[in-house]
């Protein structure tokens, strides 16, 4: 049994915090929350100080994937089990923790070399949370949405994940073209709670930069969704998908590239999974409908960087 609650926090670098700016805030609402660093845009989902923070920096990457666990105890086992793994551990300091708004937390490596930092009592900020659509985010006991992550170490990276970490399998879908004696190639769904997948794992190219294929937030309502898409056009971001119901969670969703090469997804009407009766299963569709990608730009993570001259 996992440790882990949810997806509690993410962490990017980005080189236009404007247009991040006016994704987040102008298109998708949501609400500027506040951190001790100078020139970061925190943004608000719920009644934690930020659940998404976007630093300045000259590359666009992925710094930090924060989970969550119930208090110090979890916490502790956390580390004894990475530790065991064969896997550094490190304590967050005090700026550290003061950065983040947590109590206390570690950072390790996954095997993807993606930053994983486990952490237990976040702070709150107990003003209203005054979103630019008038939305609700679909957070507290299914954490903050999920993350989908680039790897080229797949099975290490799965392996430590569901072994080491307990996150529970959730399906998967076969991806490319192989020859037929080639071991197929999945994306993989992984849960920690009744959101369908908290995290999935994709195979990648190359393990540079970003590091991140995107982040899905979710909210209450189709009519916020539909608002959020409209703002989306109206203010000239790429629509890296069209809206459309994914036939493993359920969700109704659309795709927008973010600033530095990956995509926010955002959606409503996620299933809620009952672990008692759930085996997990492979589609063979992404969606029921819509979900058209045919417009999208590469993602940074399925593209190799150019080569220096």
């Amino acid at each position: 049994m996992t440790q882990i609650r949810g997806l509690g926090y993410l962490r990017v670098q980005s080189r236009d915090l404007a247009r991040w700016r006016e994704l987040t805030v102008g298109a998708l609402g949501f609400a500027e929350g506040s951190g001790p660093e100078p020139g970061a845009l925190h943004l608000r989902m719920d009644e934690r100080r930020a659940r998404l923070v976007v630093l300045p920096g000259d590359t666009d990457r992925v710094l930090a994937v924060g989970w969550e666990v119930r208090d110090r105890f979890a916490l502790a086992a956390v580390g004894r089990a990475v530790e065991a793994s064969g896997t550094a551990v490190k304590e967050l300091s005090r700026t550290e923790t003061d950065e983040r708004g947590v109590e206390r937390g570690i950072a390790f490596e996954d095997p993807a070399g993606v930053r994983v930092e486990v952490f237990f009592g976040p702070v709150l900020d107990h003003s209203p949370v005054l979103t630019g659509l008038g939305q609700r985010f679909v957070t507290d006991a299914q954490g903050m949405g999920h993350v989908v992550l680039p790897t080229t170490r797949m099975e290490e990276t799965e392996s430590f994940y569901t072994e080491v970490l307990g996150f529970l399998p959730r399906g998967a879908v076969k991806v490319g073209k192989q020859d037929a004696d080639a071991p197929p190639r999945r994306v993989r769904f992984l849960g920690v709670n009744q959101r369908h997948h908290s995290l999935a794992l994709c195979p990648a190219p190359h393990g540079e930069e970003p590091g991140l294929v995107h982040l899905m937030v979710e909210v209450d309502t189709l009519d916020a969704v539909g608002r959020a898409l409209d703002n989306v056009g109206r203010l000239g971001f790429s629509l890296s998908s069209t809206l459309g119901r994914h036939t493993n969670d359920k969700m109704v969703s659309f795709y927008v590239r973010a600033p530095g090469g990956w995509d926010l997804e955002y959606g409503c009407e996620g299933m809620l999974v009952d672990e008692t009766h759930y085996t997990a299963e492979e589609i063979t569709a992404d969606s029921y409908w819509g979900h058209d990608w045919s417009g999208s730009q590469p993602l940074a993570a399925f593209t190799p960087p150019a080569k220096p001259v």
